[in-house]
């Protein structure tokens, strides 16, 4: 019966995509709700009230969740918009937290200073999954959005090494000698982005190795290469999430066989994963429960998303020239999600949230950020003229899938206003040998191009075409009229 009701909550959750796609909010939050909906809050069909084991499934979970967000990263995209973000990435969750924990400490929990930084610090990072589902839906200027994307990608190591950093020093662990304290924090950081590029690459070498005609196997590698990663970094005790996290943007950036298969088999492992971690910590919910600290959860709300995202935006961009209203926009983006929650758990499994305050007042304002940023953010955009005009996507998806080494590549490119090759049939454009124009995809239907088609504006081309080649082909399709 156990099983028949959790595959019911997956298929649930899946269709109810549809519903946060057409209202604009985060589908993270709706399979949080389904789990309430499920668990001790109405149905009453599960119950599931283990914090431990939830924390335990939630830890194997996230780790391919930040696999897949360091694979997504682009290297072009990290470099461009590296100081702003990875400093919002690893300075700003610092200063979030300490900002919202002293608030904290002054408003609602005043005692130990340490227990509010705590609270303040599992809040701190925003959500990879919900801030790229609105920002890729959405044509909101490059700068902005990307600057948030690699952010959200990148800051969830940070709030983690924080977060137990706050809670030994809750228990009294190390408290006495910070020296200590901060070489293994420094030794956690270091020794992770070793792991990470090391063993990214050597992930990238099993792959061309394989030269498997099963496509199966490549995915099993792929999911043991992740665990592995982080296993081997938390045996040396250097922080797995950093090394997971960087493994898979070392891979993500390398050519190796079966590149595609595995972009697609991560994103669909990745969303399980997160559908995991939000049904599964919906079920850990108990509305009775919520609504004694529902105050106190609206009140972390408003002090984290009015005073200490900003003061943190503000700060770290300071240096790099972003205009007012690009810097409010990044502020009311910081969008809370999977992490905060299952960072929750942790002080119920350390014995220092027995009566679960901590991690009620967590999920109500990481729900409370959902709703009120994830609806109102594109709306807010448009306020503040950051809006551009949108990039027509295909609706169509066609990909090459070896199992072998080639040098070869598909990819999908817009045909722009004022393109030279407007107008101009493929026979006359010259392309390069070994390229070739698969498929057009015009007004939304698919046409099989020849030698005698026409390229026209707002075309998106697929191309097969030497590695070699892409650069100059690239080239060819974007030159503007003079």
């Amino acid at each position: 019966m156990l099983m028949l009701l959790l595959a019911l909550l997956i298929i649930i959750g899946t269709f109810s995509t549809k519903i946060a796609t057409k209202s604009g909010i985060p589908v993270l939050l709706i399979f949080l709700l389904i789990g309430v909906i499920f668990g001790d809050g109405f149905l009453r069909l599960i119950n599931f009230d283990d914090a431990k084991l939830a924390g335990q499934i939630a830890n194997i979970a996230l780790i391919f969740v930040l696999f897949e967000s360091g694979f997504q990263t682009k290297q072009d995209e990290l470099h461009a918009y590296c100081g702003p973000s990875m400093t919002l990435a690893t300075l700003g969750i610092a200063v979030t937290a300490g900002v919202l924990g002293g608030l904290i400490y002054l408003i609602i929990q005043p005692g130990n200073i340490f227990y509010s930084l705590m609270i303040g610090t599992i809040i701190s990072s925003t959500d990879a999954s919900a801030v790229m589902m609105i920002f890729r839906k959405n044509s909101i200027k490059r700068r902005v959005s990307s600057t948030l994307e690699v952010e959200s990608a990148a800051n969830d190591p940070a709030a983690i090494l924080l977060t137990m950093l706050m809670i030994q020093l809750v228990s009294g662990q190390d408290g006495g000698n910070i020296g200590i304290f901060i070489l293994r924090l420094v030794w956690q950081l270091l020794g992770g982005l070793m792991v990470g590029f090391v063993f990214g690459k050597i992930a990238c070498i099993l792959f061309d190795k394989l030269k498997s005609e099963n496509r199966g196997y490549y995915y099993v590698l792929i999911i043991g290469v992740s665990i592995f990663i982080y296993s081997f970094a938390d045996l040396i005790h250097a922080n797995g999430v950093i090394a997971v996290f960087f493994a898979g943007y070392r891979v993500g950036n390398t050519s190796f066989t079966y590149k595609k298969g595995i972009s697609s088999f991560l994103d669909g492992l990745s969303t399980l994963s997160n559908m995991t971690i939000f049904l599964m910590l919906g079920l850990l919910v108990s509305p009775k429960e919520l609504g004694e600290v529902w105050k106190d959860g609206i009140l972390v709300a408003i002090l984290m998303m009015f005073i200490a995202r900003p003061v943190a935006v503000f700060l770290c961009t300071a240096p790099f020239k972003f205009q007012f209203r690009e810097k409010l926009l990044l502020s009311w983006g910081g969008i809370k999600g999977a992490v905060p929650i299952v960072l929750s758990t942790y002080p119920m499994i350390y014995g220092l949230d027995e009566h679960r305050k901590v991690f009620n007042i967590v999920f109500f304002a990481v729900v409370l950020s959902c709703v009120l940023q994830g609806t109102t953010i594109t709306t807010l955009a448009k306020w503040l003229k950051l809006l551009v005009p949108p990039v027509p996507h295909s609706k169509y998806s066609l990909e090459l899938l070896t199992t072998s080494k080639i040098d070869m590549d598909m990819f999908e490119m817009l045909i722009e206003e004022n393109a030279e090759c407007c107008n101009k049939k493929i026979m006359d454009l010259h392309l390069p040998d070994g390229v070739l124009i698969t498929s057009i995809v015009r007004n939304d239907r698919l046409i099989s191009p020849k030698g005698n088609t026409e390229i026209q504006m707002n075309d998106i081309l697929f191309v097969l075409a030497p590695d070699a080649q892409k650069k100059n082909v690239l080239s060819i399709f974007s030159r503007k009229l003079t």
